[in-house]
């Protein structure tokens, strides 16, 4: 067989095919390629190039100032921001050999417990190269001191954060509420809402009711870092600046603040003023208080288990967080029942011995040799309890006590803009067989009609009752924000407009012959050798709620003023002292020293100076006025 022969064989036209077949293919993929790379590089360059950084880049939120707090003079905040540092720490950046060492010198240098160190900072996190904030509300001084000694610190890092400053510290407390740091919990159900870990918010009051509008928007800086998330570079990449949180007004008036604040005292209990025409409220004091400043020291986890287990309970808000028995003061409900459904001529009179005998059981009056006869004037001027039991049980009935309550707003929300507040308790037959599976009998109708038994009512809602009377049939819903305004500029973003609440069906003629029965209260009645301001006159009801106690009972007093004025210029004023306190009829009292230093433009020490009986001790006043119950 030849060479060339076989030679030839391989030139063959299949093998030609063959050839150019694979060049074609060859040339396909790198089409095919080239193409893909130029849809990469070219057309979809921004989409990738996106993606690239996503995965290389870190963002670190940049943390907005909070927006400061005015009292509705809007001159000095009430609530202002300090500078403050807070301290993190990267785990993955801490040697595994030194890591149990760095954490115990850096917990006791900023007094956190190893306890919680551990929490913060638990054995998952080892390899975590973010930073995780450790403690907050530190000062320049604690910072020199980490910057001095870095190499003690390993992985310890700091930013500025400022911190809440509560300038009027206890006195508006209830008002104001406090900020913190948010939980797990939290940021899950606010994950949505633009928050983060590290956020602050507002745990009570103001601060967390309008805390989105308070928090402005958070920033960012974006850092480049390798694949375990470790920075690369020193250099920022992009920022994105926060957004100031905006500056709000409040309805509260400094002054009176004080003012009430100092007529109440260290006694048990809260005092609210309002505008009826408005809704605003003017002051808001509840006492004991507490100082939100205290939760930024380095005892935070202390000062708040210590007021948490107070006995006193000074978290709670007792302006809108508390029920009482309403006592007297649920007379001008009664009172207005009777005049609107004219069950009774407001003339005829009702004898008084001191007691009313109702099936088995006797039912004392507070005046325990009895007042004579009383019509419905004399009846609510003196508080009569006889006069009342006989209306509610004999003429009014449930029914009508129940429907004229709701028409007053009790049993519901006022829908005042501060978070906790509970709608009391409205009892009626219904209500008894579904809480204590009873019936409704004749005596609890006798009780609940001079505000006993089972119904309770929260201060505010007796500020709104007298307000119905006021504004002879309109209550409008009570609010503590007046306006928003722009932090930088002052501008005036927005202003909060009076909201109608309820418009009852009552005729006006009823709420002016209410309102003159209370003004008899004043001049004729229980309140007359204590409201001696004759700064302005007033209109008003005591009470005297019992609680089960020997010698101790609820003090109440309910006033609007200056009577003889259209609702535009006229306050509500409730004062309410705990049973807690010992018993001094203090409400009547702590009254006349706020009314007077209202109208008078004074401040406590001066009215103090100026009033000589408001320091009266019981003993020293009329025997009637001793047994007002």
């Amino acid at each position: 067989m030849s060479t060339s022969g076989l030679t030839g064989s391989r030139d063959t036209p299949l093998s030609k095919i063959r050839i150019y077949a694979f060049g074609v293919v060859v040339a396909a993929v790198f089409f095919v390629y080239s193409v893909h790379l130029f849809n990469l590089q070219v057309v979809n360059e921004e989409l990738y190039q996106s993606r690239a950084t996503q995965v290389t880049q870190r963002s670190i939120p940049i943390y907005a100032q909070r927006g400061e707090i005015f009292d509705r003079s809007y001159d000095t905040p009430v609530v202002s921001n300090i500078d403050s540092f807070a301290v993190d720490i990267i785990p993955g950046e801490v040697p595994e050999e030194r890591r149990t060492d760095v954490y115990r010198r850096l917990a006791g240098y900023l007094g956190i417990s190893e306890e919680e160190m551990r929490r913060r900072l638990p054995p998952s996190y080892a390899g975590l190269y973010q930073p995780v904030e450790v403690k907050s509300g530190l000062s320049l001084e604690t910072i020199t001191y980490l910057a001095e000694h870095l190499e003690d610190f390993p992985g310890v890092t700091w930013r500025s954060k400022p911190i809440r400053n509560y300038v009027e510290k206890e006195s508006l407390a209830h008002v104001l509420g406090y900020v913190g740091d948010i939980t797990k919990e939290e940021l899950q159900i606010l994950y949505n809402q633009g928050y983060s870990n590290g956020s602050v918010l507002g745990k009570s009051g103001i601060e967390k009711q309008y805390d989105l509008i308070l928090r402005g928007q958070d920033g960012k800086e974006f850092r480049t870092v390798d694949v375990r998330g470790r920075k690369v570079g020193e250099a920022l990449v992009d920022e994105v600046p926060p957004v100031l949180g905006k500056n709000i007004v409040l309805t509260i008036d400094r002054n009176i603040q004080k003012l009430c604040e100092k007529a109440l005292g260290s006694r048990i209990g809260t005092v609210l003023v309002t505008k009826p025409s408005t809704g605003e409220v003017l002051a808001l004091v509840s006492y004991p208080s507490f100082d939100p400043n205290l939760f930024y020291t380095a005892d935070t986890a202390d000062a708040f288990r210590r007021l948490s287990l107070n006995t006193s309970f000074p978290f709670l808000n007792r302006a809108i967080q508390s029920q009482y028995v309403p006592a007297s003061t649920y007379k001008i409900i009664l009172t207005t029942a009777i005049l609107e459904d004219e069950v009774v001529s407001p003339s005829k009179t009702v004898f008084c011995p001191g007691y009313y005998n109702y099936g088995d059981r006797v039912f004392r009056c507070h005046k325990h040799n009895g007042h004579g006869s009383l019509a419905l004037f004399s009846g609510l001027a003196e508080s009569c309890d006889v006069y009342y039991y006989t209306m509610g049980a004999e003429y009014l009935g449930i029914d009508r006590i129940v429907d004229f309550s709701r028409r007053f707003g009790l049993g519901e929300l006022t829908g005042i803009d501060i978070p906790g507040e509970i709608p009391g308790t409205l009892p009626s037959p219904a209500w008894k067989t579904k809480t204590y599976n009873a019936r409704w009998v004749g005596g609890d109708t006798v009780n609940m009609s001079i505000g006993q038994g089972y119904l309770g009512v929260t201060p505010i809602q007796m500020a709104n009752a007298v307000s119905m009377i006021v504004n002879k049939g309109t209550v409008y819903k009570p609010h503590i924000l007046k306006e928003i305004r722009d932090p930088q500029t002052g501008e005036l973003l927005e202003r909060i407009e009076p909201e109608i609440l309820a418009a009852a069906a009552v005729r006006p003629s009823t709420f002016e012959a209410a309102g003159s029965a209370m003004r008899q209260v004043i001049t004729n009645g229980t309140a007359r050798v204590v409201i001696t301001t004759k700064a302005v006159n007033s209109a008003g009801k005591t009470g005297t709620g019992e609680v089960g106690m020997e010698d101790h009972w609820h003090s109440w007093f309910v006033a609007n003023a200056p009577y003889d004025a259209p609702p535009e210029e006229q306050i509500v004023l409730v004062v309410l002292v705990e049973a807690a306190n010992d018993w001094e009829w203090w409400a009547p009292k702590a009254a006349n020293i706020i009314l007077h230093g209202i109208f008078s433009k004074m401040n406590y020490e001066e009215v103090r100076s100026t009033l000589s009986t408001w320091y009266l001790p019981l003993q020293a006043l009329p025997q009637e006025v001793q047994e007002v119950r």
